[in-house]
């Protein structure tokens, strides 16, 4: 069924306008004022709403096999989650154990998706290992429509790479164009100091913080930009939580390294004393990079509105308090599932905290959730702006609405919210994805396993 949205303050990153938008065949047609439709046409008022492309998060761990746990969405509870909250594509992170080879991981990966997911979702193709055949593996990835890669520089002997492994993923990526997003922290530095904090009777949540302080971080984020200025990589570092790994980064830029920067919901809102809560609770704010001094907040926000951070992401990992992390880290902080659920809350949050707040306008607000992950990633313009051809993907959102965030109410399948009872002010009205309603007035009315695989061509040549 055709769709017309009249009357919405439509906004891209890069213009506004007040208007209609017709939608048919998945795709967006016309954009203009007073457009007329054929008879069958659903038609909705959008005044008084903002309209927005559909939203991207660019960083989620949807099935996560990880610390002899899973995670606890699958496909058909975490995409839902996601368009609830107005993110109607996701980039999943493909991570296989060293012991599983590229192409095992990626249809491992590839089975839990199909049928199940309810939004449009894409992969980073994780490199766990670099042996022979290993290029050949990812090159045939690559040609079924995957275009980056994801590396760990922490996680020393599960998803872990050593420097000659670095060196031969990012020339191949340099060689088929495409990115490489990377996981920035000193696995030997991690490894060491969290020996010596268990070997001195540190055993709780506090004991992370101090295994990765901003300087393992920020030498991860040094490391990879040394590796991608010798090989002429284009490289993405995800979860960037402080201001030294900023400058890294930074200084990296101004060299001439093709570097882009991800922060998380998270690292914007909530600093390091939520994860040194008595009682266990300090458990559910456990995440690497860790939480940061709340002094860093200012700094991402500025480089979220001056383009230094490109992406506001969610790393969206999501493992029971009480069944996962308190049952597996209760006297051992290296065993706390890392890694918070953010997925359904994520836009509201970044529109409640940063538009509303004078923080960021509406057009950096739509490059940090949509466009900048769609031009990174191979989706634009097909994903992230609303213009005659791109996939009817959009967002008729309310800035009038007042909630409060809630376990009981929420999607995202687990038994707690990182932002219990926190007030929001706006949320989605409406989603789309490729023209069908999917979301409407906080429920879900979607058709389950819709969703579809994005193939996108390599766009760092």
């Amino acid at each position: 069924m055709p769709l017309l949205i009249r009357n919405g303050r439509v906004v891209t990153a890069d213009s506004e306008f007040t208007g209609d938008i017709y939608c048919e065949d998945e795709t967006i047609t016309r954009l203009g004022l007073g457009l007329e439709a054929p008879p069958g046409t659903e038609i909705i008022d959008a005044m008084g709403k903002l309209v927005f492309p559909g939203f991207i998060d660019p960083h989620t761990h949807i099935y996560l096999p990880f610390m002899g746990t899973h995670a606890k969405d699958d496909y058909l509870t975490g995409t839902k989650a996601a368009l609830m909250g107005g993110t109607t594509t996701i980039f999943e992170m493909i991570c296989p154990p060293r012991g599983m080879s590229a192409l095992e991981g990626y249809e491992t990966w590839r089975a839990q998706a199909e049928g199940g997911a309810c939004c449009d979702y894409a992969y980073h193709m994780g490199v766990t290992r670099f042996q022979d055949g290993t290029a050949e593996e990812l090159r045939e990835i690559v040609r079924n429509g995957n275009a980056s890669f994801k590396v760990f520089l922490a996680y020393k002997g599960a998803f872990g790479i050593h420097d000659t492994e670095l060196y031969h993923t990012l020339k191949l990526a340099r060689e088929l164009g495409v990115i490489t997003a990377a996981h920035c922290e000193n696995e030997t530095l991690v490894a060491e100091r969290s020996q010596e904090l268990l070997a001195a009777g540190v055993t709780g949540p506090e004991g992370h913080y101090l295994s990765r302080p901003p300087r393992v971080e920020a030498e991860g984020v040094h490391h990879l930009c040394t590796f991608a200025e010798l090989t002429g990589a284009a490289v993405y570092c995800v979860h960037t939580s402080c201001a030294e790994a900023l400058q890294e980064a930074a200084a990296a830029r101004l060299r001439g390294v093709n570097v882009s920067v991800e922060t998380l919901i998270q690292y914007l809102l909530i600093d390091k004393t939520w994860a040194e809560r008595p009682a266990f609770e300090g458990m559910k704010y456990v995440m690497s990079p860790p939480l940061r001094e709340a002094s860093n907040q200012p700094v991402l926000w500025q480089a979220v509105r001056s383009g230094l951070v490109s992406t506001v992401a969610t790393d969206h990992a999501p493992f029971d308090f009480h069944r996962q992390k308190i049952a597996l880290g209760k006297n051992d902080f290296t065993k706390i599932p890392n890694g918070i659920p953010a997925i359904e809350d994520r836009v509201n949050l970044l529109y409640t905290h940063g538009v509303k707040r004078g923080r960021l306008d509406l057009q950096t607000f739509v490059a940090a959730a949509s466009t900048n992950a769609a031009k990174l990633f191979g989706l634009f313009p097909r994903k992230g702006t609303i213009a005659p051809g791109a996939d009817a993907d959009l967002v008729i959102y309310d800035p009038d609405h007042r909630g409060t965030i809630t376990a009981a109410a929420q999607t995202q399948n687990l038994d707690y919210n990182a932002f219990e009872g926190w007030e929001i002010e706006g949320r989605p009205r409406v989603v789309t994805v490729r023209g069908r309603i999917v979301v409407r007035d906080g429920a879900f009315i979607g058709e389950l396993g819709r969703g579809r695989r994005l193939k996108r061509e390599p766009s760092h040549g």
